[in-house]
């Protein structure tokens, strides 16, 4: 392995146990395991999957400025993010969003989670803790904040799917303490003993952790931050007290079908570098009620109030299985052959199929009678138009063409936002 390629804390336990391993992000990761994508996949929609995620970079920002540097460098507005009617970003709750640069391009999305009222823990892509932390420096311009890239100095691992909460629960000290306060995108306790007690998350064995409910697969679950040298044993522990309950190793392969089926986006992929505007992902900007303009300055702002690229991304399913992938040879066309974009994310949803032009997921428990499931494509597309749910237009590689239809929505019945109550 090439040594500038990093490793999480567990690359030996995976190599161990036949993970295919490549290159993504800058670390060695699992791709897949011996049962393959397929298998992964559907254990996350009917069970559960546990994945390693520790390449995520974590930074805290801590100090009297860290709110108002966050709130100037983060394009959701802090003020207004939580609940139906919005209210502030409170400790204990989560936010997603992105830091933009100048232009009103994606620098990094990231979660926000708020710990203190001076206090903040952000969640990044790997490799962009760095990027991002020297971004927070940058602008920080002498406010009281102490910012801490936390780089490849905690474990991360996800168990998502509708069996997690009764998994997770068999290894938590007080399990319905702990679930009875939280809802989603909310958190609690911390990856060391700097939690009030009141606040702590501990596992049966004493190891401190921060829990989250956030997920990016569009299902029910959590996220486990922890000290490197305790990530093994406490995989270890989900994998035993997943035992009979279907829990299944996963790796990125699945991960990224997950997430593309949930209408997720990859950073860097599917936003990047043109101006983060015309996309499905709205509910990130700090709109007003009318969604006519901005509720706060940040970085960025003046870009995306007049953005000089025609620029439109949108989601789509197709109508069966079949890919093509992004890439230089790739593009979009009308039905009428006209070029007008480029893929940005093409894999299969192998849950998902089409009855009487409605999109149906197998995982749903209650298919309609006669409904056919073997998979559908689905994805992003960047475009110089803008085109509304039931357009059609062409994916091409250059030899096969393959219909698709732009949709608002892709994977029905998605379960991320069920009350824990439900899924135990």
């Amino acid at each position: 392995m090439d040594s500038t390629v990093k490793k999480t804390p567990l690359h030996a336990w995976h190599c161990d146990h036949g993970a295919n391993m490549a290159n993504f992000g800058g670390y060695e990761m699992p791709l897949w395991y011996g049962g393959g994508t397929r298998e992964e996949h559907m254990a996350v929609l009917t069970a559960a999957g546990l994945f390693d995620t520790s390449h995520m970079a974590v930074i805290l920002v801590d100090g009297g400025g860290a709110r108002d540097l966050l709130q100037e460098c983060f394009c959701k507005d802090l003020d207004r993010c939580i609940g139906k009617e919005p209210g502030p970003l409170v400790p204990g709750r989560a936010v997603y969003g992105a830091f933009l640069n100048d232009k009103g391009h994606v620098i990094d999305d990231a979660l926000v989670y708020k710990m203190a009222a001076d206090r903040f823990m952000v969640c990044v892509n790997a490799g962009m803790g760095g990027p991002i932390a020297m971004e927070l420096e940058r602008y920080s311009d002498g406010r009281l904040s102490l910012i801490t890239d936390l780089t490849d100095s905690l474990g991360k691992i996800d168990i998502q799917g509708p069996r997690a909460a009764q998994i997770l629960g068999a290894i938590l000290q007080d399990p319905e303490t702990v679930f009875a306060g939280m809802p989603y995108f909310s958190f609690q306790g911390h990856f060391d003993d700097r939690a009030p007690q009141a606040g702590r998350v501990r596992l049966s064995d004493g190891t401190p952790i921060l829990l989250s409910r956030t997920g990016y697969t569009g299902e029910f679950g959590f996220e486990l931050f922890v000290v490197p040298e305790k990530t093994e044993a406490v995989w270890t522990a989900l994998l035993e007290a997943g035992e009979g309950a279907g829990l299944c190793l996963c790796g990125l392969a699945s991960r990224d079908s997950l997430r593309a089926g949930a209408m997720l986006p990859l950073s860097h992929q599917d936003i990047g570098d043109w101006p983060f505007i015309n996309h499905p992902w709205d509910f990130t900007l700090p709109w007003d009620a009318g969604k006519t303009a901005f509720t706060k300055r940040f970085r960025g702002r003046t870009a995306l109030e007049a953005p000089s690229d025609a620029s439109f991304t949108v989601a789509f399913a197709g109508f069966d299985p079949r890919k093509v992938p992004a890439g230089e040879g790739s593009g979009v066309l009308t039905e009428d052959g006209e070029a007008i974009g480029a893929i940005l994310t093409c894999t299969t949803d192998v849950a998902l199929g089409r009855h009487d032009g409605q999109i149906v997921s197998s995982a749903s428990g209650s298919l309609p009678e006669g409904a056919k499931v073997r998979g559908l494509s689905c994805g992003f597309l960047n475009v110089n138009r803008a085109l509304s749910p039931g357009e059609k237009v062409v994916l091409t590689d250059g030899k096969r063409k393959v219909p698709v239809e732009i949709v608002s929505d892709i994977r029905p019945g998605r379960t991320a936002r069920r009350p824990i109550r439900e899924m135990l």
